[in-house]
């Protein structure tokens, strides 16, 4: 098997080599160097071509489908286009998201989802529900929403071994126990769609809770306020601490750029860039759904008949150059957030950076961040 080699401007996710050379063998990255240490290991090799920007592989940690194909489905090759799709798109790490519905679709759909993760389509499963604030539904239907119910997050354990997230409003009666539960299984908690005031938000999360990470920070939330900080300051003050991640739908639609850079400016290392894509991500303007719920896109914006904004119709790529041209994040922190902190969120291993032993997962740009080429476990896809 001869190995692959890759020469330009590589961001491993944590640092930059200006100009470097990245080889592969078989499905695994085997060595990254800079240009002079190649050649000086290889002195009678010819000089591989400079293919531009070189990124890891982008991990999508929060994702309800894209090109017309949705993760809440009973119909595994649904799935496995939905994965497909952001895969080729850059995103070569896709956690599948499903919305609250009722218990025996979302026990379901977990089920089916497992049949894709089981093939290495998906990086694990994501339940946004169905324990979440009626207040802060957003575009989770309220009539399946409830309080937590061991016996439901014991269905989904049972169905599915690759459930890897689970979000949850700590203020709802029996939250604890919920988060108790899933912990033991090593599952991570997230906190989300929540109306929960700042000092019960920040006590739900580590290391006095069991919550790590905060569901798309800011949305499904109240606002931040100076006499009402609620959860966005307590996500917030968590991440500055190391003690929790947050998600950021960095696409122009669901925060605003001046937003974006606070919290990046608070917690750079904390922040996980998400899409929170759904089943119009890459396709035109029209009726799609999510979940029990129907779907208007108008200029790219999904909303439900309520008005909520429905998830989002990027990729994970252009939240990447959205957070580096309107909201002045350094190319390297929002690399980062699209790769090894999401990966490190969730405990995804060998994903999210270029490094000997990783798998070969590599985006290729153009110097404006248009995708160029996407490597996938050793494999072209684009």
């Amino acid at each position: 098997m001869s190995d692959l080699r890759l020469r330009g401007r590589i961001l491993t996710g944590v640092e930059l080599i200006e100009d470097g050379v990245l080889t592969v063998r078989g499905d695994r990255v085997i060595a990254v160097e800079s240009l002079t240490d190649w050649i000086a290991g290889h002195p009678d090799s010819e000089l591989p071509a400079h293919l531009g920007p070189i990124l890891p592989g982008l991990v999508d940690i929060h994702n309800h489908g894209g090109f017309g194909h949705r993760f809440d489905t009973t119909d595994p090759d649904e799935a496995r286009a939905a994965a497909a799709f952001h895969h080729a798109q850059g995103s070569t790490s896709v956690i599948a998201s499903i919305v609250t519905a009722a218990p025996a679709d979302m026990v379901a759909q977990a089920r089916a989802l497992q049949v894709v993760a089981d093939e290495g389509m998906l990086a694990g499963i994501h339940a946004e529900g169905p324990f979440l604030s009626a207040n802060r539904c957003g575009a989770q239907d309220p009539r399946y929403l409830i309080d937590p119910d061991l016996g439901l997050v014991e269905r989904l354990l049972a169905v599915s071994g690759s459930l890897r997230m689970m979000t949850l409003a700590p203020e709802r009666p029996g939250f604890e126990a919920a988060a108790k539960l899933l912990a033991e299984h090593g599952i991570v908690v997230a906190l989300g769609h929540s109306d929960a005031p700042y000092a019960e938000f920040r006590a739900a999360l580590a290391p006095a809770g069991f919550a790590t990470v905060v569901t798309h920070l800011a949305n499904g939330m109240p606002p931040l306020h100076h006499r009402g900080p609620g959860p966005v300051a307590a996500g917030l003050v968590a991440a500055a601490e190391e003690r929790a991640y947050v998600e950021l739908i960095g696409d122009g639609v669901h925060v605003e750029p001046g937003f974006g850079a606070l919290v990046f400016a608070t917690a750079r290392h904390r922040v996980a860039l998400v899409t929170d894509a759904m089943q119009a991500a890459g396709l035109p303007d029209g009726e799609y759904r999510l979940g029990p719920q129907r779907v208007r896109v108008v200029d790219g914006v999904a909303r439900v008949a309520s008005g909520s904004i429905a998830g989002g119709t990027a990729t994970l790529l252009r939240c990447v150059r959205w957070m580096v041209r309107e909201c002045g994040v350094p190319l390297i922190d929002a690399v980062r957030a699209a790769t090894v902190t999401p990966a490190a969120a969730l405990g995804l291993t060998d994903v999210g950076e270029l490094r000997p032993g990783a798998f070969a997962d590599v985006v290729v740009v153009d110097p404006e961040l248009g995708l160029r080429r996407v490597l996938r476990q050793g494999q072209w896809l684009t």
